[in-house]
């Protein structure tokens, strides 16, 4: 996964009384297998996010 500032990242879940988490990237941390980012979500928190397999990249552009 490859996210850029701006971007939204939406975590799907499989769990059916969890809701659909949405967040935008703020800032890009690390680089290529190790690229994690710091979310701003739609909560109003804000936190350093690992991505894992239920997560998805919706564009800012």
């Amino acid at each position: 996964m490859h996210a850029k500032q701006g971007d939204q990242i939406v975590i799907d879940t499989t769990t059916l009384d969890a809701l659909r988490r949405r967040g935008e990237v703020i800032e890009v941390m690390g680089q290529g297998e190790r690229e994690h980012y710091r979310v701003h979500w739609q909560d109003g928190h804000e936190s350093v996010y690992f991505p894992g397999p239920d997560a998805r990249v919706v564009s800012a552009d």
